[in-house]
């Protein structure tokens, strides 16, 4: 009855406070979405149809985001720095599998400038030789270097590969010692850099204004055709890879192929150990089977046509990983059964990782982003990510559950390869 309540006066408030992105329209060939919420700043976003998946050379996406902001036909590298820095701004960017975002964030009031940045790496990018000998390329082999060192992000790594092989198997980092030059990156960036390929989200910013910015600084927009790559496939698989001095790491994986599921996203908040009060044991089937030392992580990573869904164990021996492992496996396997208040409280997790996640702009350009390169003519919600958790029942959750499990696994131990345990034994 509580829960009831609650969930009715929860549902009342979101109403009353929905926000929506602007009508996502055609500005200078590319989808444009903004929403001015008296945000103190302003951030610009350019996301690119551009990810690792879509490369035709492995590490040719991972170099073409760090050759942003470089020299261009109006500014130097150096030049695009001091300008930055005097106006106050910050220009990053960033790659996942499916999307390259450049993203601008700066005073209100200075976006003509920083749009203009924005726009002319995707117009007049010069991709020279010896920026990609002096930068580019040593950027990319301390930022594959920092993933290996990790065993959590290596292993996700490897998972991707062992899932999906091609397309999203592909790594977001450049393979070590693989030859590419700025040639290989320039007829990359002149394949995906074209109308129908980018959408522009703005935060902070208003939506006609920022329109106006676009066509004066795209202009006629070169055309591209969409990168091509084949549907996603799933296949699975186990690897192991010896290393030492960092947390035996197993990662157990599964993977669907499809549109994301927002029953996954409720088994991942099931599942998480995470406790809501610190200091605290969680109530979640995994928590009380983690030893001292050990954490167990659900990982919910979707994408437009596939998702990989999977628990992350690290301990600091092989031996904590393999309790630790069991009962993580043991929990996914009883979860099929959740039903009632139990599975009531996994969706409110969901829903409440879903709303927070749209608090920093980060969460917004994952969320809002990839429905922004999709939708004309309509507005694209805040809200619609956690909406759908709404929907999710108990007979919707067993089929989606029952289902995963009856794919092959993605097993991947990182550590003692010698002493960590294989699937089989976790009760795989």
């Amino acid at each position: 009855m509580l829960a009831a309540r609650a969930s009715a006066a929860r549902a009342a408030s979101r109403i009353a406070r929905t926000r929506h992105f602007a009508t996502v329209v055609d500005s200078a060939g590319v989808k444009v979405a903004a929403a001015d919420n008296g945000e103190p700043t302003s951030a610009v976003t350019f996301l690119v149809k551009a990810g690792s998946r879509f490369e035709p050379k492995p590490g040719v996406a991972h170099a073409l985001k760090n050759y942003a902001f470089k020299s261009t036909d109006k500014r130097s590298t150096l030049g695009t720095v001091r300008e930055a820095e005097l106006y106050g701004g910050v220009l990053s960017s960033s790659l996942s599998r499916e999307y390259l975002a450049l993203t601008a964030e700066f005073l209100r009031g200075d976006e003509a400038f920083f749009v203009d940045v924005l726009s002319s790496f995707l117009t007049s990018g010069k991709f020279t030789r010896y920026e990609l000998s002096e930068w580019v390329a040593p950027t990319c082999e301390a930022e594959t270097a920092a993933a290996l060192s990790s065993p959590a992000a290596h292993a996700v790594e490897l998972a991707h590969a062992l899932a999906f092989r091609n397309g999203l198997g592909n790594s977001i980092f450049a393979t070590p010692g693989h030859h590419l030059s700025a040639e290989d990156v320039q007829t990359y960036a002149k394949s995906v850099f074209g109308s129908g390929n980018v959408a522009v989200l703005g935060t902070g910013i208003d939506p006609a204004a920022l329109e106006k910015l676009l066509e004066k600084s795209l202009g006629k927009f070169a055309s591209a055709a969409a990168p091509s790559s084949t549907p996603s496939k799933y296949f699975g698989g186990e690897t192991r890879v010896d290393a030492h001095g960092a947390p035996e790491t197993v990662f157990i994986g599964f993977g669907t192929s499809g549109a994301p599921s927002p029953e996954l996203a409720v088994l991942a908040a099931h599942l998480d150990p995470t406790p809501s009060v610190k200091w605290s044991q969680s109530t979640s089937p995994i928590a009380a089977g983690v030893p001292a030392g050990s954490s167990v992580k659900a990982v919910y990573l979707p994408y437009s046509d596939a998702s990989l869904f999977g628990l992350l164990v690290q301990g600091p021996t092989t031996a904590a990983v393999k309790e630790a492992g069991k009962a993580a496996v043991a929990a996914l396997q009883a979860a099929g059964n959740l039903k009632g208040e139990e599975l009531q409280k996994a969706i409110a997790k969901a829903k409440f990782a879903a709303a927070s996640s749209l608090d920093g702009r980060d969460g917004v350009i994952a969320a809002v982003g990839p429905k922004v390169c999709v939708l004309s003519g309509t507005s694209a919600s805040f809200t619609e990510a956690v909406s759908s958790l709404e929907k999710v029942d108990a007979s919707a959750f067993s089929k989606a559950t029952s289902s995963l499990l009856k794919v092959k696994p993605t097993y991947v131990a990182v550590g003692d390869i010698k002493t960590l345990p294989h699937a089989d034994e976790l009760g795989l």
